[in-house]
């Protein structure tokens, strides 16, 4: 039986009308000005809070795909359970997922191809709320043309059984990596700097060590860097900053960050 996975937190955490959310989701594209990576990113990690607060720093990371929008055709997103706990990696037995921009199929070939993994579960639950995934969607909406989705919610699991799952979907240019994470939440502002400083150099060391406390997708992050590591990819840092750089107060703020992760080159020079 077919489903679609309706939006959960449309018109709460972005734009609930189609024609704001391509607009607000445009502006913030168009605000990038770091350049982008020399080498299309094979994977990005990106933050999933409410627009106001963390879609800047989310457009960082969607800016640098801008030239693969012919390219990308399936994308792989990962993002943490907030609701509903899962042991393991969640596919949604959805065949699609909507937002107000349209609507975006699941990849059933690539669902088929890890339902042997012990570690794949299926859970509607475990997605139905779930805003960690969605509030990538409308990004990928307007950076990429067709693409289909694998989108796993990831609950109790360790850094080698995510990337277990993230080598057998790894494919080539065709498919993109995203994980969705947040870092330090509800820290003192100048605390919070320093503590997603270090989380950052963990990223970008390619150490698949962080807790939940340093980003709340630590355990997808975990499974990204270790993959990372195994394939050689050069991660780079795009964005980094708070809530109470964006649209918080200073006194308790959660932390973002933007990341690239790019495979090397042929040339050796």
């Amino acid at each position: 039986m077919s489903h679609t996975r309706s939006p959960a937190v449309a018109g709460a955490f972005y734009p609930g009308q189609a024609a704001h959310l391509a607009q607000t989701v445009d502006t913030m594209l168009q605000a990038v000005t770091n350049p982008e990576p020399a080498r299309p990113p094979k994977a990005i990690i990106a933050p999933h809070a409410g627009y106001i607060y963390s879609g800047p720093i989310a457009a960082s990371a969607y800016a640098a795909l801008r030239a693969l929008r012919h390219v990308i055709k399936r994308v792989v997103l990962l993002g943490p359970v907030h609701r509903v706990p899962v042991r393991g990696l969640a596919t949604p037995g959805a065949n699609a997922f909507a937002t107000p921009l349209g609507t975006v199929s699941v990849d059933a070939v690539a669902i088929a191809a890890i339902a042997h993994f012990p570690q794949v579960v299926e859970s509607a639950a475990a997605h139905a709320l779930e805003h960690s995934l969605e509030v990538q969607l409308p990004f990928l909406q307007q950076v990429l043309d067709d693409f289909t989705l694998v989108p796993l919610a990831v609950g109790d699991a360790t850094p080698e059984e995510v990337a277990e799952v993230l080598e057998a979907l790894w494919g080539g240019a065709e498919t993109l990596i995203v994980i969705s994470s947040d870092l330090s939440h509800y820290l003192p502002y100048d605390v919070a700097q320093a503590t997603d400083k270090r989380t950052a150099q963990a990223i970008l060391d390619l150490r698949p060590e962080l807790g939940h406390e340093q980003a709340c997708g630590g355990t997808p992050v975990n499974g990204l860097l270790l993959a990372a590591r195994r394939r050689h990819l050069q991660p780079q840092l795009l964005d980094l900053r708070n809530s109470g750089d964006t649209a918080g107060d200073r006194g308790r703020v959660v932390g973002y960050a933007a990341f690239s992760f790019t495979e090397e080159t042929a040339d050796a020079s």
